[in-house]
């Protein structure tokens, strides 16, 4: 019992003289994780724009010694497809979050949009014209096959993306994004939102 009151003593001494560290006292650790990051937890990757586009595919197959009315081929093939830009928030870690309570405001620090790889439309994609030498359209009853065209829509993947590039389809990505995430942590509460994208580090 005396003990115990030795205790109690002890401690309200403390409290009398705060300027003297109290053995007993706590202190408050606040471990909550960000919010926002929960927030965002869920997105994985977002995807913030669709492109859609049609390149003309040029194909032309000569005969080294034979004129091309004999023997040769010139394709234009029509292509349509479309590609996807998105931003991938499945890597983030809480050092891409920055909160600034008193303020309202956060920083997030994302990776750049980047470009599916383009899915092309059959629906829409055709042979627009076919010349052919004679031997060329001779061999072609015997072998024309509904998968004939199949080189045709391979050569256009690589154009559809280039065209994809070229088209500041990314940079509208990040955009949509940053106006998607001003929206989504204002109404969490922050007054003041900055992102910006950059590219991870090598290695």
């Amino acid at each position: 019992m005396v003990a115990v009151l030795a205790l109690v003593g002890l401690h309200r001494l403390g409290d009398l003289l705060p300027h003297l560290a109290n053995p007993f006292g706590t202190e408050t650790v606040d471990r909550t994780g960000p919010v926002v990051l929960k927030a965002l937890d869920d997105l994985y990757e977002y995807q913030a724009a669709t492109g859609s586009f049609q390149v003309l595919v040029d194909i032309e197959q000569d005969a080294r010694y034979l004129p091309a009315f004999i023997k040769g081929q010139r394709t234009l093939f029509v292509a349509t497809g479309s590609v996807d830009a998105g931003v991938d928030f499945s890597g983030l870690d809480p050092a891409a979050v920055s909160v600034d309570a008193p303020r309202h405001s956060v920083t997030l620090r994302l990776p750049h949009a980047r470009l599916s790889a383009p899915h092309l439309d059959p629906a829409t994609s055709y042979v627009a014209s076919r010349d052919r030498g004679l031997l060329d359209r001779i061999g072609g009853v015997f072998s024309d096959t509904p998968t004939g065209e199949r080189s045709l829509q391979l050569a256009a993947q690589p154009r559809l993306a280039a065209a994809a590039e070229q088209s500041g389809l990314a940079a509208r990505a990040e955009e949509n994004t940053r106006s998607m995430l001003e929206k989504l942590l204002g109404a969490l509460g922050f007054t003041h939102v900055e992102v910006e994208f950059a590219s991870p580090p090598a290695g």
